[in-house]
């Protein structure tokens, strides 16, 4: 197999956070990971990096900048209060308030971000970051173990480069994340090979193939419970090989979650390491840029097997390695066996039950076929720096006060958003509907994404997003600009989809008001709202029609100030 560049991305203090002790994601397999990594020497191979960490600016390409900042200030002690009792941000148990959640997040997006960047600026071939790959969080929320999207980040990256990108998900659970954000796009096709029916998140039937200028872009396998490695293989390289030969895409993103593993805590399949391997084998055998990312799995001993076995699958190098595990610091983990594999159970495969699996590749190739071909995009040169880092500017934290034109292009944005809810409540959609269980499939699918319904990724159960509380204060405001009383809850609940409606992706029930956000800012570091013209003037406050000294004057508009000082 012909030798690769390969970039690998790691930082030491990944495995240094927890969930929790009871709590299934274990960040620590990343460390084990690296030791094996190192244990089998073939860091020498690489050229290893450790990325910078993600800002909060960074993380807003995609995020809302109010759920940043949440996660920026979010603690176990404040969580209750800062979700509003459970109501936002992070809905359910699956995603705890820790210790250094932002600053985890910002290790996973960072490591994605430099692989994305150093594979388009053809510095590598093959870049990885097993930190990386955490496909389920949404725009403004957590889901699945998930705070930040580092995929659609490391996408958006490297469509500043190139036309078109491919998103493979192998996980056994489906990538709705990473689906909903380029649901519309037609530059990302989504590909995503999932345990379907009953089972965390709800969504990837196979009927959801994206919207608009993205229909038919959004490619989902569903599975049965058992797949083995021949079952995975059957329509993991024919589905692969239509979407490269219609979609021609110019770099890939490959998810290789490891729950899809054989006696996997969370998930229901039976790949072997080898099976599982195949895909990366596979795939990069395409020659083209190639990312690697880890995502799920909680069997750690077996995660740790598996994103070994693929280092090696990208470096080209997996028939020379010893299956007999060489001495590393965790070496007792791998107990009894000690051997770099992971075996397949006596679990039925459930896929061959009524040709299931043979009537899945034959819809989705057809689909494959009705696509046009590759959409021709304009490229142009993009900044590889933003210009305020090349002039050297204050971030927007160190700008003055707010004037006329800031409040234009406040109501002028909050304009634009409220129109584009109403046009996505009036738009409509013609998907034909095959028979009774598979519209029965599309409610069980949509029921996720309406806003009202959640779905739990240990018990795989529904939930009811919790009203917020009555007694609740109305006036906390939290440092964030918002109004988070009852009138703006209700108004924000208003815009909610009701049954009848088609989804909307992100939906939230925060008014994000930039002015206020501003002026709440500058009240919070001690600056009142209007006192730089008021010094300005000295000590005089002008009012329209008249002057007059307003010495003991407390309460004032501020935009009428800003207004006077700016005749």
């Amino acid at each position: 197999m012909s030798k690769r560049r390969v970039a690998y991305y790691y930082d030491a203090d990944v495995g240094s956070y927890t969930y929790g002790v009871t709590h299934a994601m274990k960040p620590q397999r990343m460390r084990i990971t690296h030791e094996l990594v190192s244990a089998y020497e073939m860091l020498p191979n690489m050229h290893v990096l450790r990325a910078k960490r993600a800002s909060a600016e960074t993380l807003t390409r995609f995020h809302t900048d109010e759920y940043i900042e949440f996660l920026a200030k979010v603690t176990p002690e404040n969580a209750r209060r800062l979700t509003y009792q459970g109501t936002r941000f992070l809905v359910g148990d699956d995603n705890p308030p820790f210790e250094g959640v932002f600053e985890f997040s910002s290790i996973s997006a960072g490591g994605s971000i430099a692989a994305a960047k150093r594979l388009m600026e053809g510095q590598a071939d093959i870049a990885i970051n097993w930190a990386g790959g955490l496909h389920h969080a949404k725009k403004r929320e957590a889901s699945g173990f998930c705070y930040i999207n580092d995929i659609v980040l490391g996408i958006l990256e490297m469509l500043r480069y190139v036309p078109r990108v491919l998103y493979i998900d192998i996980d056994c659970h489906h990538g709705d994340g990473v689906e909903e954000a380029f649901y519309t796009s037609d530059r990302v096709m989504t590909a995503s090979f999932h345990k379907f029916g009953e089972f965390f998140p709800g969504t990837g039937h196979i009927e959801d193939r994206g919207r608009g200028p993205g229909r038919g872009y959004a490619v989902n396998v569903p599975l049965r419970d058992g797949v083995t490695d021949e079952s995975y293989k059957s329509i993991f390289e024919p589905v692969i090989d239509k979407i490269i030969d219609v979609f021609r895409p110019s770099a890939i993103v490959l998810q290789c979650g490891a729950d899809s593993l054989s006696g996997d805590k969370l998930g229901g399949l039976n790949l072997t390491m080898h099976g599982h391997a195949h895909c990366v084998q596979y795939v990069r055998s395409k020659n083209i840029p190639l990312m690697l990312l880890g995502g799920g799995g909680y069997t750690v001993k077996n995660v740790a097997r598996a994103w070994t076995y693929e280092t090696a699958c990208a470096l080209g190098i997996e028939k020379d390695i010893n299956p007999n595990l060489p001495w590393n610091e965790y070496f007792e983990w791998f107990g009894p066996r000690y051997r770099l594999e992971v075996l397949e159970s006596n679990l039925e495969d459930l896929n061959f039950r009524g040709g299931a699996l043979d009537k899945n590749r034959e819809t989705i190739l057809q689909f494959l076929s009705e696509l046009r071909p590759a959409p021709s995009v304009q490229m142009q040169d993009v900044p590889r720096e933003g210009l305020e880092e090349q002039l050297g500017l204050p971030g927007i934290r160190a700008h003055g006060p707010i004037d006329d034109m800031d409040e234009r292009l406040a109501q002028h944005a909050r304009f634009v958003y409220n129109a584009q809810g109403h046009s996505d409540e009036s738009q409509t959609e013609s998907e034909p509907e095959s028979d009774s269980s598979s519209r029965r499939g599309r409610r069980t699918s949509r029921r996720i994404r309406n806003g009202k319904k959640r779905m739990s990724i240990v018990t795989s159960q529904y939930f009811d997003v919790p009203a917020i509380p009555p007694g609740h204060d109305e006036d906390d405001d939290e440092g964030c600009g918002h109004e988070h009383g009852h009138e703006a809850w209700t108004s924000a609940r208003s815009g909610l989809p009701s049954g009848k409606r088609k989804r909307r992706f992100f939906q939230s029930i925060a008014e994000w008001d930039p002015v206020k956000r501003v002026v709440t800012e500058r009240e919070r570091a001690g600056v009142r709202a209007g006192e730089v013209s008021y010094m300005a003037n000295g000590g005089r406050r002008r009012v329209r029609g008249r002057d007059k000294v307003s010495e003991e004057r407390e309460d004032f508009d501020v935009d009428a100030d800003i207004e006077e000082d700016d005749e």
